[in-house]
């Protein structure tokens, strides 16, 4: 079967969209996605139809919008198979989701002397909490190395686990580079030390296929904007037995059993950790976006993105004064380069003149910048409604700005 890429993008509309009188060319999607008509309808159809605060009305409006945002979670459950849905807790996104497991099972389980273990390409988000942590605790925070080509380094990462070894947080997906890291294997690997994993997904599951039960991650994050689905929305995964044993988040309304002046006692999961009213119609637009990516199949997008990807590297290659940073054998469709005497910013701004939208600047991954002695990138990242025809445009554009550079 053909992959349908003139129906996907026709249920886009902002992909009709004229920048600066040019067909929009949106290869930002890294940074987050475009939405669906389905998504725009469901949120639509919530304010329109179903709207009201969830779990404690009683009349037809709650509970409509409680069955509808319920079965978002159980939608999640499935598309990611978590064994339970009171293993799918929500929240704001992926950083809010890292620094829920850093502020309650890290400050439950991490003393002073211990370490947390991350990769030399995390994004900020998989960073500062953990930083954050080891100031609050006394712990120490070390960090896997990558090669050149933007994948870490196998050998060390195992001679890095030891006894005071409390967690691993690793990236499945770089933002920066796109590398997918080989996260079942370093799962098992710590696993064999009794170490727990943490996943930040926010990178790859729009691109992959994912199954925490086969990964056996014990925590697994992601946002729902970069997944076609509303900002301000996410994704904790974990697994139920760490979750009973962490302490609540935050504290409010509907993570409570009872609450007194003297003692309050505390809701069992998912909702313990999902105080106050949530995003309700971003959520249920996350059930939606979740049914859209399930009918076109996950391997079919994956699929087209890589041959994208393959088609955009071959291209870039053939552009003298171009450095690809991040050249890992596996990768997902992100392509993070520079051009000889051009600021990053400036190809950024020149791109948008045409249409383009790339990202330019340290992608919230100041140390991988670092590590390649570049102050920024470019980076064109494609999603399951690009095309090689956009493909085009841009290697186009990026050697009209050479020539226009001199």
């Amino acid at each position: 079967m053909n992959y349908p890429i003139e129906q996907i993008r026709a249920d886009f509309p902002i992909l009709a969209e004229k920048i600066r009188n040019k067909p929009l060319v949106y290869l930002d999607n890294a940074a987050t996605c475009q939405k669906p008509q389905a998504v725009i309808d469901s949120i639509v159809d919530c304010y329109s139809h179903s709207y009201a605060n969830i779990h404690r009305g009683v009349h037809t409006l709650s509970i409509r919008a409680t069955d509808q945002f319920e079965a978002a979670r159980d939608k999640v459950k499935t598309f990611i198979n978590a064994n339970s849905d009171k293993e799918i807790i929500f929240v704001r996104g992926a950083t809010e989701a890292i620094n829920l497991v850093a502020q309650t099972y890290g400050k439950t389980n991490v003393q002073a002397g211990d370490e947390i273990l991350i990769t030399a390409m995390e994004h900020h988000a998989n960073i500062v909490p953990w930083q954050m942590l080891c100031e609050q605790t006394g712990a120490v925070l070390k960090v896997i190395p990558m090669n050149t080509q933007g994948e870490l380094i196998a050998g060390e990462f195992e001679k890095l686990l030891s006894d005071k070894t409390k967690l691993v947080a690793i990236t499945q997906m770089s933002n920066a580079l796109g590398t997918i890291n080989p996260v079942k294997a370093m799962i098992a690997t710590a696993h064999a030390k009794n170490i727990p994993v943490l996943v930040d997904g926010a990178q790859a599951i729009p691109h992959i296929t994912i199954d925490v039960q086969d990964l056996d991650c014990d925590f697994y994050v992601f946002s729902g904007h970069k997944l076609y689905a509303p900002a301000g929305v996410g994704v904790l995964y974990g697994k139920q037995a760490l979750l009973e044993a962490m302490p609540p988040y935050q504290g409010g309304g509907d993570m409570i059993r009872t609450v007194t002046f003297e003692k309050s006692t505390y809701a069992g999961l998912p909702h313990k950790f999902e105080a106050g009213t949530p995003a309700i119609a971003d959520v249920i637009g996350l059930g939606a976006a979740i049914d859209y990516l399930t009918a076109i199949g996950m391997e079919a997008i994956a699929a087209h993105e890589h041959e994208l990807l393959i088609y955009a590297t071959e291209q870039a290659l053939q552009i003298k004064g171009l450095r690809i940073i991040g050249e890992a054998e596996h990768k997902g469709a992100i392509l993070s380069f520079v051009l000889d005497k051009i600021h990053p910013h400036d190809i950024g701004t020149m791109l948008d003149s045409l249409g383009i939208a790339v990202r330019a600047g340290h992608h919230c991954a100041m140390p991988v910048m670092d590590f390649y002695h570049v102050p920024a990138t470019a980076r064109a990242s494609f999603a399951m409604y690009n095309t090689k025809a956009e493909v085009d445009v841009l290697m186009k554009g990026i050697r009209d700005l050479i020539a226009m550079f001199g």
